[in-house]
Parts: C-alpha cells; sequence; structure tokens
C-alpha cells in the first residue's frame, strides 16, 4: 500500500528541505511545484527550492490541476513529491473566476483520494496557518479558515504527519 506522508511547518520553518531529505531516499521522484512566479522575490525562492533539488527529479509545474497531476504520475514515479498545499491554495483563491472555499476543499478532498488509490508514495508539504494572530483582512481570514481545514484533512488521511519547527521534524502521526 503507498503511504502519504504530509509536512507541515511554518514559513522558512525548513519543512521543505526536510521533506526532500526524506524524498532523498526514493529512486524516482517526481516534483509537483505549486508556486508561480509572480514577481523577483518569488522567482528567488523558486531559484533557491530547484537549486536544492537533485537534477534525476522530474519538476511538473501546476498551480491549479494539483490532483489531476498527481493521479497521471501514478507509477511513473516511486514518490510524488507535492510543495506546497498553501500556495495551490492561494492560487486557486485568486485565480479569474476564483473558487469558493467549498469548491477549494473538495479538490483537497479528490487529492486525498487520489493518493489513497495510486501506487506511487506522496509526500505532501504545507504551510501550518494557524500558530499566528488573526490577519486583519477578510481575504487573510479566509485564506487561513481554507488552509486550516485542509491541512486537517490532509493530516487525517495521511499515512504519516510531521511537524517541522526551525529545522527540527517532530513525527505527531
Amino acid at each position: 500500500m503507498a503511504k502519504t506522508t504530509l509536512v507541515l511547518g511554518g514559513a522558512r520553518s525548513g519543512k521543505s528541505s526536510f521533506a526532500e531529505t526524506m524524498a532523498k531516499r526514493y529512486k524516482t521522484v517526481v516534483y509537483v511545484a505549486t508556486a508561480e512566479i509572480k514577481d523577483d522575490e518569488m522567482r528567488d525562492r523558486i531559484r533557491i527550492h530547484r537549486e536544492r533539488r537533485p537534477l534525476c527529479w522530474q519538476t511538473i509545474e501546476s498551480p491549479y490541476d494539483l490532483e489531476k497531476v498527481v493521479f497521471d504520475q501514478n507509477k511513473k514515479a516511486d514518490l510524488v513529491f507535492i510543495d506546497c498545499i498553501t500556495l495551490y491554495i492561494t492560487n486557486l483563491l485568486v485565480m479569474p473566476g476564483n473558487q469558493d472555499s467549498s469548491q477549494i476543499i473538495d479538490k483537497i478532498h479528490t487529492l486525498c483520494r487520489v493518493c489513497e488509490e495510486i501506487t506511487s508514495d506522496v509526500i505532501i508539504v504545507s504551510n501550518e496557518v494557524g500558530l499566528g494572530i488573526m490577519p486583519e483582512n477578510a481575504l487573510a481570514r479566509h485564506f487561513c479558515d481554507i488552509a486550516g481545514s485542509a491541512n486537517q484533512i490532509l493530516a487525517q488521511r495521511a499515512t504519516e504527519v510531521y511537524f517541522v519547527i526551525s529545522g527540527i521534524a517532530q513525527k505527531i502521526k
């Protein structure tokens, strides 16, 4: 049975580095990147992530159709690595004809179902957004609500869950 691992952490916590170290145990890896380059700062972040990854990993950029891409990679790799869910949610919230929260949560449930059905293992990276203060604007609060719900769904259905703080990972499930 395939294993789904969720890696949570705050911004710049080391969650992606930790997850990438786990992924290096696999012979073939498909890295599914959800980030979109919208400014120079994001371009630099993406460059740093790319430079850190092994050259043998295949990268697929998928800002909107994550569940379809994961399904399509079944049996093409030992591991499908998703980085990250919170950027995926952001993309869905701000895309033209943006999706409402129920549509986004439906996509998270579909992603979970796909992860349970495929034979490749899956590592999913996501930001824990529930440890800070309540955001002052409505869009940010809406995002936190969706991301918090998505993380709960993913954690419930994952085989393993890790929480990363200051580069130190703690297995919580």
